[in-house]
């Protein structure tokens, strides 16, 4: 996959200049957390793969705490379309059975959670894979039954099976990793109180992660420059006020509206903010942090 905003090869000059640019921001975040959604094509194209793992590298270097949660629908879909099994998604969430739980768990907790984990330590990073189950790090709550209507408008009851909602985090154990150089990367899968799995909308966790640990910024990576006005052109800077009616004439919709929900819980948590940002850019994290134009959408509060 090309680069969408390739750049040509740089002066010595040039480079200084980004290099002096680059200061202010890692003194601003020196020693803060920053909790990054990561998800999107960015965890599929094997050259962005690598450009965001020595870009989480490269904050750590820098003396600031990135926190990477990540996605992996498309590759459960993936597999359970080998396995021969359906998916069915009702209002955006996946029903959950036990059998989909296990892959579930399977592909979050152990491909994806392990590729990445993998592929920052083969850069010399110092990564930990995690899921909500380790350590209670995420207790859930199943998700209530939700009564709604059927395409045909029929009334129907969604039992969503193992699907969960946040129901606390305990940010010890994220907090002694950070101190200990660490880069944690956490899979978004919950645990109840008698044990079950609960698959987990995983901007809904990046977003109460970031406000648990009080993390400077919430960085959702996605497939999009960021919020689109109606005439598709980015939307660079919005405030929580902004939001309700961006929904309800439908600029913000479908895919969007969790991760800026999430986005809003976050700032209006004490998370100073959230940013939208193009996961398709290579370096799309240094891009955003380290330089004065920065990319994406940012949510304030």
């Amino acid at each position: 996959m090309s680069d969408p905003s390739p750049q040509a090869a740089r002066s010595p000059q040039e480079t200084a200049h980004t290099l002096m640019e680059a200061l202010p921001y890692i003194r601003r975040f020196q020693g803060k957390t920053i909790v990054i959604k990561y998800g999107g094509n960015a965890m599929v194209d094997l050259e962005l793969k690598k450009s965001f793992s020595q870009d989480v590298i490269l904050l750590k270097l820098a003396g600031i705490h990135p926190v990477i949660v990540h996605g992996g629908g498309p590759q459960i879909s993936d597999v359970l379309n080998r396995l021969g099994k359906a998916s069915t998604f009702v209002n955006g969430l996946r029903v959950t059975d036990k059998e989909t739980m296990d892959v579930v768990e399977m592909v979050l907790g152990g491909l994806i959670n392990k590729e990445i984990v993998s592929l920052i330590n083969a850069m010399d990073g110092r990564a930990v894979g995690l899921t909500g189950k380790d350590g209670y790090l995420i207790r859930a709550r199943k998700l209530p039954f939700q009564a709604d209507r059927s395409e045909n408008g029929n009334a129907r009851i969604t039992d969503y099976g193992q699907v969960g909602e946040v129901q606390s985090i305990d940010p010890q154990l994220i907090r002694l990793l950070e101190s200990q150089g660490f880069i944690p990367v956490i899979a978004p899968i919950g645990v109840g109180p008698d044990g079950t799995a609960y698959n987990i909308n995983s901007d809904m966790v990046a977003g109460k992660l970031a406000a648990v640990l009080q993390a400077e910024k919430l960085m959702m990576l996605t497939n999009t420059p960021g919020v689109l006005d109606k005439q598709g052109n980015l939307v660079a800077d919005l405030s929580v006020a902004d939001i309700p009616s961006l929904e309800q004439d439908g600029t913000i919709s479908q895919g969007m509206i969790p991760k800026v929900s999430s986005a809003v819980d976050a700032v209006q948590s004490g998370v100073d903010s959230s940013l939208i940002i193009d996961g398709r850019v290579r370096h799309a994290l240094i891009l955003e942090l380290f330089t004065d134009a920065g990319i994406g959408t940012r949510i304030r509060s």
